[in-house]
C-alpha cells in the first residue's frame, strides 16, 4: 500500500473506532483490559451505519485537500446528513477542532473518556452535524438541500476551492436533490464535487438509488448532464479512490461535473449478526446494532471485537494521543471551512430621485448592490411577471424553477460571504419554510459564524387569481416563532421598498421578509419614512385627524394603504368621529403610537 493509502487507511480506521467508541462506552475507551459490563453504556444512542463510508471519504477528502497532485486546490467537505454527526465529532476529535470548541475533549485518553460519557449531548453540541466544527457549515435536519447550498457557496468561494457535498442515497430522493442536479446547468463553473454515498438504505429501508446497477447509475447521472465516477470501498482499496478523486477535482477545474458514487455495504466493519438476525446490509445497522452490550455478555464479548478490530493498539499511544503513524497522517490533512470573510459595509443604494414604482425600486436598489460584485437574485421563472424583466438574465441573477432549490443555494451563498436576495411569489414561498426555520436554528447553534442576512421579496400577493394562489402562511408561521432574527416588513409605497431593501442588503444575520406588491399604487408622503425606518410604525399625518381618535386604522404595506385611503372619507362621513392611521412597516414592532 502507497503512503497514501497507509495514511487513509489509518485515518479511517481511527474515525470509525472513536465513533464506535463513544456511542458505546464510558470507560475503558483503550481497550486496555477486557471490556466489562461497567465499561458499556446501558443505554447506546447514536448512528452507525453511515460512519464506515463517511470515514472514507473524510479521510481522503482531508488528505487530498491543498496538495500538489490537484495543484493547491482546496477540498472544503460538507456532510448532507444530520446522522453523519457522530463521524464528524470522531474526526473533530482526532485533529483537535473539538477541543477548540469544547476545551474538555482533549487529544488524550481522559479527553476520550469524556467524550464517550458526554455523547450524545457533547457539551451543547449534540450528535448531529455542528457548525462548530468542519464539515458542518450544511447542517441536516432539511434533507435534501446539501447539493445545491454547496451550489450557492462555490458561487462566493472564488478560485483555488472545490465545495465537496458527501450525500446520502436516501437523500437522493427528495425532490430538492434530485432538482439540484438539473440546477447545476444554470450555474456555469460552478466548482462542486458530490460524492454520493451508496449503502443501499434510507433508515428503515432499501434507498432507491443503490438499487440501480452500475450501467443505469451512469446513465441516469449522463442524462441529467453529469458524468459519473464510481468506486466500491473497501473492495477497490484507497489507492483506487485516491486516483478517483484527484480525477475527478480535475474535471471539476476544467469546467465539468463529475460525481463521484461511492459504493459500500451499509455498516460495514460493524457487527455481520447479532442475536441470530443479520445486521450487516440491513437497515438494522443504521442506529447501533448492539442496545444491550451493558447487560448480555455475547453482546459485550461482540463489542469488544468489534473495537478491536480497529486495532486501537497500533493507533493511540498509551497516554491516548495519535501514534507516529496516526499523528503523521493527521499532520498531512487539511480541513478548511466555509469562512466567511468579515465584509467591509457592504456599499449602500444611491437613490437619486424618488423610485416611482416596484420595479424602478428594486431595480435601482439591485443593481446598486449587485456592483460590487457579492450580490445575487435568486428568483423562480417569474421576473419578467413580477415587471422586473431587466433583472432576467444578468450575470448575477440565477433563475430556476424550485424554491426550495433557490433558498438553499442562496443560504450556501451567504454562508460563504455572499449577499443576496430571493424573490417570488407569497403563494410559493411556503415552500421555503422548512428550510428558512433551519436556517434560524442553525444561527444559533454554537460555532455558528455570522453571515450576510437571508433575503426574501415576496410579491404578487394582491393577485386577482386568489382562488388558488393566496397564501400568506410564511410570514404567519415566522412570526409566530417570535425570533428577534425575523423581521418582516411591508413598505407601503416604492420609497420605503427602496430603503427597506437597501437595509436588508446591508445587514447581517437576519431572516428579512419584504412583502411589496407589483402593481402601481398610489405613493405616500415621505414625511414619516424616516420614523417608520427607526421604529417600524408612525402615525399617518396626512390621514389621520389631529383630535384623539375614535377609530384607529392600522394599515401594513401598500395595498392596505392604498384601499384605507380610498375607504377613509366614507369611514369619516358614515362615523362622525375623529380617524387616525397608523402606518407598520417593521411586523415585530410592539410599541405603541
Amino acid at each position: 500500500m502507497s503512503s497514501s493509502g497507509q495514511a487513509a487507511e489509518l485515518l479511517w480506521r481511527a474515525q470509525a473506532y472513536v465513533a464506535a467508541a463513544q456511542i458505546h462506552l464510558r470507560d475503558n475507551v483503550l481497550l486496555r483490559r477486557p471490556l466489562a459490563p461497567r465499561d458499556v453504556k446501558e443505554r447506546p444512542a447514536g448512528h452507525w451505519g453511515t460512519v464506515p463510508g463517511t470515514a472514507w471519504a473524510l479521510a481522503h477528502i482531508a488528505l487530498l485537500s491543498g496538495t500538489r497532485d490537484i495543484g493547491g486546490t482546496e477540498l472544503v467537505p460538507l456532510l448532507g446528513a444530520g446522522h453523519a454527526g457522530v463521524t464528524q465529532i470522531a474526526a473533530g476529535w482526532l485533529t483537535g477542532h473539538l477541543a477548540a470548541a469544547r476545551p474538555q475533549f482533549t487529544r488524550d485518553e481522559q479527553g476520550l473518556v469524556n467524550l464517550c460519557r458526554a455523547f450524545p449531548e457533547v457539551a451543547g453540541l449534540g450528535s448531529e452535524v455542528t457548525p462548530a466544527l468542519p464539515g458542518g457549515d450544511f447542517l441536516g435536519g432539511r434533507l435534501g438541500g446539501c447539493l445545491p447550498f454547496a451550489q450557492g457557496a462555490a458561487l462566493a468561494s472564488g478560485p483555488g476551492r472545490v465545495i465537496v457535498p458527501v450525500l446520502g442515497d436516501g437523500e437522493c430522493e427528495t425532490p430538492t436533490t434530485a432538482a439540484s442536479w438539473l440546477a447545476a446547468h444554470a450555474l456555469p463553473g460552478t466548482a462542486v464535487l458530490p460524492i454520493v454515498h451508496l449503502n443501499g438504505f434510507r433508515m428503515g429501508a432499501p434507498s432507491l438509488l443503490a438499487g440501480l446497477d452500475a450501467r443505469a447509475l451512469i446513465a441516469y447521472a449522463a442524462g441529467l448532464g453529469w458524468h459519473a465516477r464510481a468506486v466500491t470501498v473497501p473492495d477497490d482499496g484507497h489507492e483506487v479512490f485516491h486516483t478517483e478523486l484527484a480525477q475527478a477535482v480535475a474535471d471539476t477545474l476544467a469546467g465539468r461535473r463529475p460525481v463521484l458514487f461511492m459504493r459500500c455495504v451499509k455498516g460495514w466493519s460493524g457487527p455481520a449478526a447479532v442475536n441470530g438476525q443479520q445486521v450487516l446490509g440491513t437497515a438494522r445497522a443504521h442506529k447501533t446494532p448492539l442496545t444491550r452490550a451493558a447487560s448480555d455478555s455475547a453482546q459485550t464479548h461482540a463489542l469488544e471485537a468489534w473495537l478491536s478490530s480497529y486495532r486501537p493498539e497500533e493507533l493511540f499511544t498509551d497516554g491516548g494521543h495519535p501514534g507516529p503513524g496516526l499523528a503523521s497522517a493527521l499532520t498531512g490533512t487539511a480541513w478548511p471551512r466555509l469562512k466567511a470573510p468579515r465584509p467591509a459595509p457592504a456599499p449602500r443604494a444611491t437613490v437619486r430621485q424618488q423610485p416611482v414604482s416596484f420595479a424602478d425600486a428594486v431595480a435601482t436598489v439591485t443593481r446598486a448592490h449587485a456592483r460590487a460584485g457579492d450580490f445575487r437574485v435568486f428568483s423562480p421563472d417569474e421576473l419578467a411577471s413580477n415587471r422586473l424583466p431587466e433583472l432576467a438574465g444578468q450575470s448575477w441573477t440565477t433563475e430556476v424553477l424550485a424554491e426550495e432549490v433557490l433558498g438553499e443555494q442562496l443560504a450556501g451563498f451567504n454562508a460563504a460571504g455572499g449577499r443576496g436576495v430571493l424573490i417570488t411569489y407569497e403563494a410559493f414561498a411556503p415552500l421555503l419554510a422548512t428550510g428558512v426555520v433551519s436556517l434560524l436554528k442553525q444561527q444559533r447553534m454554537p460555532g455558528a459564524a455570522p453571515r450576510p442576512s437571508f433575503n426574501l421579496l415576496l410579491t404578487s400577493y394582491g393577485w386577482h387569481n386568489t382562488y388558488t394562489h393566496g397564501d400568506p402562511s410564511l410570514t404567519t408561521t415566522l412570526l409566530a416563532l417570535e425570533d428577534p432574527a425575523i423581521r418582516v416588513l411591508t413598505p407601503a409605497d416604492p420609497a420605503r421598498l427602496a430603503a427597506v431593501l437597501d437595509d436588508a442588503f446591508t445587514s447581517t444575520g437576519q431572516l428579512n421578509v419584504i412583502v411589496a406588491g407589483k402593481h402601481q399604487l398610489p405613493a405616500v408622503p415621505a414625511e414619516t419614512l424616516r420614523e417608520e425606518l427607526d421604529r417600524g410604525v408612525a402615525v399617518w399625518p396626512h390621514l389621520s385627524d389631529v383630535q384623539p381618535p375614535a377609530l384607529t386604522v392600522v394599515v401594513c404595506g401598500d395595498l392596505p394603504a392604498a384601499v384605507t385611503a380610498e375607504a377613509l372619507p366614507r369611514i369619516r362621513a358614515e362615523l362622525g368621529e375623529a380617524v387616525r392611521v397608523v402606518s407598520v412597516l417593521d411586523r415585530r414592532t410592539r410599541e405603541g403610537v
